[in-house]
Order: C-alpha cells, then structure tokens, then sequence
C-alpha cells in the first residue's frame, strides 16, 4: 500500500535552468524519473562561453561580475563561481584580485594561503633572499629533516647574540660549539639553499627550476610516502603553483625568481572582505550542495576534468559525476553562465580539452551560445595570431589584453594625494614606486588598510580626489 510522492515543484530556479537540469540527469539509468518545475516563469537561456585559453575565461568572469555591479545588476555576493577542483581557483583568484574584486572560498582555502603553497613559496623566498629568518624558520625541518625545536631555538639566539640573520649561522655551524652536534643535518640543508641558488645563477629557467626544487627538497616524496586523499590534493597544490610560475615566465620580458616573487606579494596583498561583506562566492561544485545564488559561473567544462578521466569509461562513477552536474546546474536562481577552455594550465602542464559531454545533454534550444570574451581589435590574443591559431614565439603578458581601454587616463599621483577606489573605498597614496611604464601604489585605505596595486590596473576603478 506504500505510494510514491515525488516532491517536483522548484521554488528557487527558473525554469529555463530546471530544464538544462532535467535533461542532464535524464540520462542516469539509476534513478527514480522526476522533473523539475517551477511557477517563476522561463526566466534566461542559459549562457554558454567558450575560450581559447583559461586565463580568458577567468578574466570573462571578473569582467562580468564587475559590469554586474557597476550596473548595479547583481552585488558581488549574488555571483558564486564554482569548479571541479580546488586547483581551478588559483587562476580565477587571480582574475579578481586584478579586477579589484572581493570573494571568499567557502568550504577551502585560498590558494596562496594552503600550507603546502606556502610552504613552497618558502623555500622560493629563502633561495631569494636567505636573510628571511620568518619563512626560513618554516622549512628548516619541512619535511623533517632531524633538526629539532630546540636546534633551532639554539641557532635563533645565537644568531641573535651576534646580530646576524638565521641563516648566516646555520651555514657555518663549525664556529659554534653549542651547533657540533646537528652541523651535518644543519649542513645538508644549507648545501640544498646553495645548490638551487647555484642552479637559478647557471641560466635554468624557473620551471625547470621548480621541479628540482620539489624533488631535492624532499616535499614530493613526504606527500607520496602516505597515499592520502589529503596529500594527493597537496601534491596537486604544489604542482598548480607550477602553473603560476609558467605563466609569469611566458609573459615578464626578463623572468626572475624575484620578480615572480614580486608578483605573488602584490596579489596576495589584495585580501578579501571578512565573510559579512559583499564578496563574491567561491566553492567547488561539492561544497555547494544546499546552496543557491541570482548568478552562477560553471567553469572547466571539459571531458577530462568534469566529468574527470576516472570517470570516462566507468558508467558507476559517469553517473555521480552527472549527479554532480546537475546539483552544480540548479544552484542558480535567476543567470547561469557555463563556460570551457580549449585549452588550460592545470598542476603544471598545459592541455587541450573538448567541451563537457554533460554540455551535449543539454537541449540547443536552452543555450544562448557566444564567444570568448574577446580582446580589442587592436590587441592580440596573448600568444596567439588572429588569422591563425599558432603559438607565437612572443608572448605578452596574458591579462595585458584587459587592461582598462586606451581611453582611461591613468591619473596622476603623488605620495599625499587621496583617492577612491569603486571597491576598496577612500584612501591615502602612501608611496609611489615607477616600474618600467607602470608604478606600483601603496595607498592607505579607510576601512580596509593598506594595498598595493599597480597604476595600469587600478586605473578605470581609481579616481583622484581633493
């Protein structure tokens, strides 16, 4: 006598979404049938972008988020981005924090703020700049190297008593009796600072670079000692930090080490809001379960990546995966944007992808298809000809084709002067610092402190006032 009551009508999404939904899930074989429907009315077709390179469909997504405030469409906090993977944040992070956007990741960290990234930044500091006694003290023993608390509590005073760096102690250990016992292990960590100094002063390019920093460093190896869930996402970390590297080497006319350096500091100097405060969403598609938001970004819809390479070919694990798709889809309320890149840097390595076959489940009719978010017709498509799609031998910086149009002034500026920013509010001009046609601002803002921007890219959301 048991009686069957599906629970089908929608009271978040709008039709037009629930339908992608529906059709999505339609072809998972295990399941009870069920369609979704809503009184809310169609509501938009669902949009669909496709890029050339990931790096432009993440700068496409800063770029609408910000007309959609500026317009006063959406405010940030109506914008949720979400993804596969937790690497994909990192160039999407990148994105906003050039467009002056604030966002939070729910449910993981930010990508600079993962200990094993900065674990490895760490050692990239150390290797610039070995005087760094606050991220020397931080991969001395990291991975465990025999070299104890009380070790280095040892060096710290002695260093300390002789006003000398951290450093500049533990790589002569012989001249201090208190240091005979560990001088070997304390040696053995010096000799791997200098040898990867040695290699960066004989030409190696920093990619190549990094990979032998990963492997004598001993980190890769910690993380594959144990076959964890935990560290296999770690390994995947330290390898998307390859990706940041890569593309800083690409597009700077003279890559150094301090400049990527350089680089990573002025991006992570840009914080986001506290969580109270109008940011825009960050999660992947699995944190985002029970969630819902006026605008959504699906981003990395490709076979390969979602649904993942386990996935292909295992009907079991295709389904959960389609599952997924659907949760992903029907998180949207009003606007779902879907986008795909023909080809994306991911741990490291460069790939070429075809466009998600969940995207082919849905019905033409739903899709509002469009291009890329494509550059101004007097500017290339970083590393790419416009008549034919061959990589070029010169490459310019990947986000100089969204720098604010020719039209925008770039204001004149001086230490004193006040300003205000569209999204970090009023603030003082502390120092300005000329870099090559660019200068680096530190200005003191109102309410959220001081950060550092570059001129070029602060331009169209900072004005000069009395």
């Amino acid at each position: 006598g048991a009686r069957v009551i599906k629970l089908e009508q929608n009271y978040r999404s709008s039709q037009n979404i629930l339908d992608a939904a529906n059709a999505v899930i339609r072809n998972n074989v295990g399941r009870k049938d069920k369609a979704l429907w809503t009184d809310q009315g169609a509501g938009n077709r669902i949009h669909f972008r496709q890029f050339d390179m990931a790096y432009e469909e993440a700068e496409f997504i800063a770029s609408d988020i910000k007309k959609k405030q500026r317009t006063g469409e959406a405010a940030f906090q109506d914008c949720a981005v979400l993804y596969r993977t937790n690497a994909q944040s990192n160039a999407i992070e990148y994105a906003l924090k050039r467009n002056g956007i604030p966002y939070r990741v729910i449910g993981g960290t930010r990508f600079f703020d993962r200990a094993e990234v900065k674990d490895m930044l760490s050692y990239l500091c150390v290797i610039n700049n070995p005087a760094d006694d606050l991220r020397l003290r931080r991969i001395i023993n990291n991975p465990p190297r025999g070299l104890g608390a009380k070790t280095i509590e040892t060096a710290e005073r002695l260093a300390e008593a002789e006003q000398k760096p951290l450093y500049a102690v533990i790589s002569d250990p012989g001249s201090y009796a208190p240091l005979e016992k560990p001088a070997g292990k304390l040696m053995q960590f010096t000799g791997l600072i200098a040898a990867m100094q040695a290699l960066l002063e004989n030409g190696m390019s920093l990619t190549e670079f990094y990979d032998e920093l990963v492997i004598r460093s001993g980190y890769v190896d910690m993380l594959n000692a144990k076959q964890t869930e935990e560290n296999r996402t770690r390994l995947e970390n330290v390898n998307e930090l390859k990706s940041s590297i890569s593309t800083y080497v690409e597009n700077a006319e003279n890559p150094t080490l301090a400049g990527f350096l350089e680089e990573v500091a002025l991006y992570t100097d840009i914080e986001a809001y506290n969580a109270g405060d109008d940011a825009v969403v960050m999660m992947t598609m699995h944190a985002a379960k029970g969630l819902e938001f006026p605008n959504v970004f699906l981003v990395g819809m490709e076979d390969g990546l979602f649904p993942g390479m386990r996935a292909i070919g295992d009907a079991e694990e295709m389904e959960e995966e389609r599952r997924l798709c659907y949760v992903a889809i029907t998180r949207a309320k009003q606007e779902l944007t879907i986008s795909h890149a023909r080809q994306r840097m991911i741990y490291g390595k460069t790939s070429s992808s075809l466009p998600s076959r969940f995207l082919k489940e849905i019905p033409e009719e739903l899709i509002n298809h469009r291009g890329g978010f494509q550059p101004r017709s007097d500017r290339q498509v970083p590393g790419y000809s416009q008549s034919v799609r061959r990589p070029m031998p010169k490459k310019p910086h990947p986000l100089s084709s969204y720098a604010p149009p020719a039209e925008v002034k770039l204001p004149d500026l001086n230490q004193g002067d006040m300003v205000m920013h569209s999204a970090f509010g009023r603030g003082m001009v502390l120092t300005v610092m000329k870099m090559g046609g660019d200068a680096l601002l530190e200005i003191a803002f109102d309410n959220i402190g001081t950060k550092k921007l570059m001129l070029k890219t602060a331009a169209a959301y900072l004005k000069k006032i009395s």
